[in-house]
């Protein structure tokens, strides 16, 4: 979800609407998600590289002021289940208590994912550290992928990064082996309807052949 702050000086807007109307568009693409019966749905929303900026406090505060209301609308009207995931280090205790959500729904329209303070070499130390804790078990693939902070949740299909940059920056790169990546100039606050079905058509024509 890139282009928050771009986004905010090219309006003439503060720093924090622009995360403001990053967050309110948000739940409009979730909404056209369940609309087309995506199961899984997973943003990113923090590294733990951006996390040492000074614009993640306006983030902690908007997330204090506004998780309420966040959450009473996208769950008034769906069955969502939400999963952050990421390092708890260098969260404040609040927004880690915030974070602790209600326990799991059975057949949810959506399954969110939520990625904040996120690092892959931080979730490579996750998993190692799970398996030694349990040295009962074989190291196969099986067992890594259980310990990964999506467990057994599919790989993404497609990966879509707003505002411009053609990189990854480090989200989730043990889940991304086969998926189809696709760039857009569009800031993240701009994405809409017609941008998301634009690029699920183009997904659509893809033969994948996951390397075989």
């Amino acid at each position: 979800m890139d282009g928050n702050q771009r986004w905010a000086l090219i309006n003439n807007k503060s720093k924090i609407q622009g995360y403001l109307s990053g967050l309110n568009n948000l739940k409009l693409i979730i909404n056209q998600c369940i609309e087309r019966k995506i199961k899984y749905l997973t943003v990113y929303a923090l590294s733990t590289e951006n996390i040492k900026r000074t614009s993640s406090k306006i983030i902690f505060d908007l997330i204090r002021k506004k998780h309420k209301d966040f959450l009473n609308e996208l769950l008034k009207d769906n069955i969502i289940n939400i999963n952050i995931i990421g390092e708890e280090k260098n969260i404040p205790k609040d927004i880690l208590d915030i974070f602790k959500l209600p326990n799991k729904k059975r057949n949810p329209a959506i399954n969110l994912n939520i990625v904040f303070n996120y690092g892959t070499q931080d979730e490579i130390i996750y998993i190692v550290k799970n398996i030694l804790n349990h040295t009962d078990k074989k190291i196969n693939k099986n067992t890594i992928r259980s310990n990964m902070y999506l467990g057994n949740i599919p790989d993404p299909d497609l990966l879509i990064r707003t505002g411009g940059y053609q990189r990854l920056s480090n989200f989730i790169l043990l889940n991304l082996s086969y998926t189809e990546l696709y760039f857009t100039n569009t800031l993240w606050p701009d994405f809409n309807q017609k941008n998301l079905d634009d690029i699920l058509v183009k997904f659509s024509e893809l033969n994948r052949n996951y390397g075989l």
